[in-house]
C-alpha cells in the first residue's frame, strides 16, 4: 500500500464529505494526530480501519488502497433543445411551438454526468470544445451542477456550442436538426495527454470528431495515434461510435481498435463494423453474428473487454479469458417509462463505472443494465439516473426479460 496515495484519497474524501480532520478523527475513534499524519503521508490506517473508512465515505475498501484516479470522458458536446408542436407542418406552412426545454447532450456531458450521479465520489472531468453562448454556458453550468470538473472544455471563439433541435409531436414522435458546430474543431491537441490524471478515458464518438477521425499515415486515424499516446501514459482506453455503416466506418474504426482496451457500442454498431447482420428477418438479435462481431473486435486488437448492449440483451466477452457472458435487459413497466434518450450512454458509464471498480463480468452487465434501465425514468439523457446503491436495488426489484436469441 502506498501510504501517500491513500492519504490524499482520505483527504480528497473528507473535503467532498465537508468534515474537519478532527471531526473525522471523532467518528473514527482517532487522534486528530492519526488523521493529519495520514493526509501527510505519514502513515496509514489500521487495517481494520478501512472498512469503516470505506463505508463513511460510501466508497470501496479497493477504492481507498488503490489510489483511485477517477475517469474522464472526451467527445462530443451537444445542447438538445426540445420543442414541442402540435403536429408536423407541410413546406410553407407554420405551425406554433407549445414548450420549450433544454438538456445536455452527447458523449461527453450523458456519460460524465451519469458517472457523477451513480458515485458522486468519483472523480470525473470531461474534455472537449462549446461555444461562447448561452448553450455552452448551460451545458458547462450542468456539467458543474452534477460535480463534474469542466477544467478540460475549452470555448470557441468561431464556433457555437454544437445543438440539435428536436421537434416533437404528441405521441413521442421526434425530428432532429442538428447543427455540428464547435464540436467540428474539437481535435486530440486539446487535450494535454501528460496531464491527465484519470484511471480511464472514454471518448466518442467515432464518425462525429472530425479532427479525431482524419487520416494519419502511421497509425490509420489521428483518433488511434491519440488512443496509443494516452496509453503509453498508463491510461487505459474507453471507445463509443455512432451507428452507421459502410467502408468509411470500418476505416475510421478499425485503426483504433488495437489502441482500444473497452469498446462499448450498441448491437448495429458492432456488426455494421464488420459487414454482418444484427438481426434475422424476424427482428430477434441474432447470437451467433453479435458473437462473431464481438470476436473479431478482439483480433483486431481490443485488449481487454468488448461490451455490447441492445434494447434487450448485454453480451461481454472478456478478451483475457475468451468467457462471454449474455444477460438480459431489466423488465421495466412500460407506464414508468418517459423516454428513452441516453440510455446507451448510461449503460456506458455503468460499465465503466464497474470496470474502475474491479466488478466481476456479470456485475460490470448487471450495473450497466440497471444505469441504462434507470435512464428510462425521464425524458432527457441524464435526469433518471441513479445512484449505485439504488441501481443495485433495481437489480433485485425488477425481473429480468425473457430472452429468445436468435441464431
Amino acid at each position: 500500500m502506498d501510504s501517500i496515495s491513500i492519504g490524499k484519497t482520505i483527504a480528497a474524501l473528507r473535503h467532498r464529505k465537508g468534515l474537519t480532520q478532527s471531526e473525522l478523527a471523532e467518528k473514527l475513534n482517532v487522534s486528530n494526530k492519526a488523521v493529519s499524519k495520514w493526509e501527510s503521508g505519514q502513515g496509514y490506517p489500521d487495517i481494520s480501519l478501512f472498512p469503516v473508512i470505506a463505508s463513511l465515505f460510501g466508497v470501496s475498501i479497493d477504492y481507498l488502497m488503490l489510489n483511485k484516479k477517477g475517469i474522464a470522458v472526451a467527445g462530443n458536446i451537444i445542447t438538445d433543445v426540445v420543442k414541442s408542436i402540435s403536429e408536423y407542418p407541410e413546406m410553407g406552412k407554420l405551425v406554433n411551438i407549445s414548450e420549450v426545454s433544454m438538456a445536455v447532450g452527447g458523449c461527453a456531458p450523458n456519460v460524465a454526468i451519469s458517472l457523477a450521479k451513480i458515485d458522486p465520489h468519483l472523480s470525473v472531468s470531461v474534455h472537449g470544445r462549446v461555444g461562447s453562448d448561452e448553450n455552452g454556458r448551460f451545458v458547462i453550468s450542468t456539467l458543474r451542477q452534477n460535480g463534474v470538473n469542466v477544467d478540460g472544455v475549452i470555448y470557441s471563439d468561431r464556433a457555437p456550442t454544437s445543438f440539435t433541435d428536436v421537434m416533437s409531436i404528441p405521441g413521442g414522435e421526434r425530428t432532429f436538426f442538428h447543427g455540428r458546430g464547435a464540436n467540428v474543431e474539437f481535435s486530440p491537441d486539446d487535450i494535454k495527454v501528460k496531464a491527465l490524471n484519470c484511471d480511464i478515458l472514454h471518448i466518442g464518438y467515432v464518425m462525429l470528431l472530425d479532427l479525431f477521425d482524419r487520416e494519419d499515415n502511421e497509425y490509420g486515424t489521428a483518433m488511434a495515434r491519440f488512443l496509443a499516446s494516452v496509453q503509453a501514459q498508463g491510461i487505459r482506453t474507453s471507445l463509443d461510435t455512432v451507428t452507421t455503416s459502410g467502408r468509411e466506418f470500418a476505416e475510421k474504426m478499425l485503426p483504433v481498435l488495437k489502441y482500444c482496451d473497452y469498446l462499448i457500442v450498441n448491437e448495429l454498431e458492432i456488426c455494421d463494423l464488420f459487414g454482418i447482420k444484427a438481426r434475422g428477418d424476424d427482428g430477434r438479435i441474432s447470437r451467433k453474428n453479435i458473437c462473431e462481431a464481438m470476436m473479431r473486435a478482439r483480433e483486431a486488437g481490443v485488449s481487454h473487454y468488448v461490451i455490447v448492449h441492445a434494447k434487450e440483451v448485454g453480451f461481454l466477452l472478456n478478451v483475457k479469458t475468451g468467457e462471454l457472458t449474455v444477460l438480459p435487459s431489466l423488465r421495466i413497466p412500460r407506464e414508468m417509462i418517459k423516454g428513452s434518450v441516453g440510455a446507451g450512454d448510461s449503460f456506458c458509464a455503468g460499465a465503466l463505472y464497474a470496470i474502475h471498480n474491479g466488478y466481476t463480468d456479470r456485475r460490470i452487465l448487471e450495473l450497466a443494465s440497471a444505469a441504462a434501465a434507470s435512464n428510462l425514468f425521464a425524458a432527457n439523457s441524464i435526469d433518471g439516473v441513479l445512484p449505485r446503491e439504488e441501481l443495485d436495488a433495481l437489480c433485485e426489484k425488477y425481473p429480468r426479460q425473457e430472452l429468445i436469441l436468435g441464431e
